[in-house]
């Protein structure tokens, strides 16, 4: 391939830990290259910008930023700029209409094909459109020295989604599930180990579906149970799994392997078996409940994290106070709420019984309030708690160190004896909604 014009590139990720993911494997392609990263897209010969489209909002901030982008290429018109992401696949073609400095969008499945992309871009002086999606996830660059000075790591060990949500568009977006191979997932997690990393998020749309059809790791808990052997690795965690796969012998896992952290993104959507059967999501919430109980039966101290959605389509009060009940009922750490949004090409944007933008406004409100008092309850209940910390770094206010616990509880304290990386006995002094704030308890000096 020739080389290539671009000699400083810029990255803005917008949407979840797998496009954090897909955004590192772009960085190393275009280092490897020879091209460098820059903080400033005014500096850049290169700007992507990788997007999310799963919500109204997510698409409405995309698109906000590629009208900041394309002002900027008309003051610097040899600016190549790129669009990838699941937003890119799935209006790609209308984006490039809408913004016509974009010089190509490009698929969650086409990752790999940037350097050809890019060549036909900058040297043939022609706009692409790659949005395929029969290709393979990309095997991981693994580049020496990308992340050294991480302390936590991610892995997509699969891609795309089988289930089709009424609501949800990621099986258009990232297509049908593949899986990874065992091998590479291991190899990988090797990799991000040696470069420091201490804690590792496994990823996928839904990771419980990870299947191999040969060799000894063919299941999720096989893979779980390969990497929990992994020498050097402090902790373990996964997301995003669906209630209608979790099996007992994941849920089993929790007690038995020793760096699998007591932590899970359960989402479950609505609290109404009759919202629930109109989302297609294939479970009640008396599974819920029951895997709720399940969980915590193996590990007590099992923190639970979810989604949920308010306003679907023929969501009734007496369907939002279900959803409210089931918050009670389980106690969770943390939620991610949202209003329902109407995404093209999901079944449930042609379903009738739309909910006013101000009633999915209120019963939004109502959740969040309650779900922040059940929060800082939880969070104040640990003050006094001696727990493990996993320091990452610098808190934002800059004179504490900042870490989590297995939970995935934020913790921020002041010590002077210890590094990254390390793990540490804090204990509990203050709780906050969205952080704690603890002591070192092992003496200073």
């Amino acid at each position: 391939m020739r080389i290539l014009t671009p000699k400083l590139f810029h990255i803005s990720t917008m949407g979840c830990q797998m496009n954090d993911y897909d955004s590192d494997f772009l960085s190393q392609t275009l280092i490897r290259l020879g091209l460098s990263p820059t903080g400033a897209p005014e500096d850049a010969d290169l700007v992507l910008v990788n997007t999310c489209t799963v919500r109204e909002k997510a698409e409405q901030k995309a698109c906000s930023l590629l009208g900041r982008m394309s002002r900027l290429k008309k003051k610097k018109p040899e600016l190549t700029l790129g669009v990838a992401g699941c937003l890119a696949q799935h209006k790609g073609k209308q984006l490039m209409g809408r913004f016509p400095e974009i010089d190509f969008v490009m698929g969650p499945r086409d990752m790999a094909r940037l350097p050809e992309i890019l060549d036909t871009v900058v040297s043939r002086r022609t706009r692409v459109v790659a949005d395929r999606l029969d290709l393979l996830r990309p095997e991981a660059i693994c580049r020496p020295g990308y992340f050294q000075g991480n302390i936590t790591g991610q892995i997509a060990i699969m891609e795309g989604c089988n289930n089709f949500c009424s609501y949800c568009i990621v099986p258009f977006v990232r297509g049908r599930e593949t899986s990874r191979s065992p091998g590479e997932i291991i190899q990988e997690a090797e990799y991000l180990v040696s470069e420091g990393v201490g804690e590792i998020t496994l990823l996928g749309q839904n990771v419980n579906s990870y299947r191999w059809e040969s060799g000894d790791i063919r299941t999720f808990t096989d893979l779980l149970k390969a990497l929990n052997r992994l020498s050097g690795l402090l902790r373990l965690r996964f997301t995003t799994s669906h209630p209608k796969d979790l099996g007992k012998d994941l849920i089993q896992a929790f007690g038995e392997l020793e760096h699998l952290c007591p932590h899970i993104h359960l989402p479950f959507q609505a609290g109404s078996n009759r919202v629930l059967h109109g989302m297609n999501r294939r479970y009640t919430r008396e599974h819920y409940m029951a895997l709720i109980h399940a969980l915590r039966d193996v590990r007590p101290d099992m923190a639970v994290t979810s989604d949920v959605m308010v306003g679907f389509p023929g969501e009734t009060e007496p369907d939002f106070l279900l959803t409210m009940d089931l918050i009670e009922r389980v106690g969770f750490d943390n939620l991610y709420s949202f209003q329902y949004s109407d995404r093209k090409g999901a079944a449930a944007a042609n379903m009738d019984d739309k909910i006013d933008d101000r009633e999915k406004a209120s019963r939004l409100a109502r959740l969040q309030a309650r779900q922040k008092q059940i929060t800082l309850e939880k969070n104040n209940k640990l003050v006094g708690h001696t727990l493990e910390v996993l320091i990452e770094g610098e808190s934002r206010r800059g004179d504490q160190l900042s870490g989590r616990t297995a939970t995935n509880k934020v913790v921020n304290f002041k010590t002077s004896c210890y590094n990254k990386g390390s793990l540490i006995q804090v204990i509990i002094v203050r709780a906050a909604v969205n952080s704690l704030t603890g002591e070192v308890c092992v003496p200073e000096g």
